[in-house]
């Protein structure tokens, strides 16, 4: 912030027109910088977030931002029928309220687990047939 003040102080006191100019493409600069650390990951989240609660289906367990665990039954435009507890309680709920697909995140962490899994493998493979490459090397 004291950088942004000594810049306007001196575009202030400097008459010239090189010293405004720096001014302006130090502020284009900066608001460049916002754009790409604040405001588009921002956008991305909003982004994920909808088509998150656009792919619901029946079935799918989901949490709510109120903590609300619940299976889901019907889904409409703007709400959805949800089913909490073992004594099958029925909640109305709109679509912005919902938080996490944990359905969705389960199948997605399984995903991540078995790529993980076939890396290693490979890896292990791999190095394995370095090693027999240097074993015949060496002889």
């Amino acid at each position: 912030m004291d950088l942004i003040l000594m810049m306007a102080q001196s575009a202030a006191t400097t008459s010239s027109k090189g010293g405004t100019t720096s001014y302006i493409i130090m502020m284009v600069v900066l608001v460049g910088v916002m754009y790409f650390l604040m405001i588009r990951p921002q956008k991305k989240r909003q982004k994920e977030e909808q088509e998150m609660r656009a792919s619901l289906e029946i079935g799918d367990e989901i949490v709510t931002i109120g903590g609300i665990v619940g299976r889901v039954v019907t889904i409409r435009e703007n709400d959805l029928i949800i089913e909490t507890g073992s004594d099958r309680n029925k909640m109305k709920i709109e679509r912005w309220a919902i938080n996490t697909n944990k359905t969705k995140m389960e199948q997605h962490q399984k995903e991540v687990d078995a790529a993980r899994e076939a890396a290693k493998e490979k890896k292990a493979k791999k190095s394995k047939n370095k090693e027999v490459i240097d074993e015949t090397k060496e002889k």
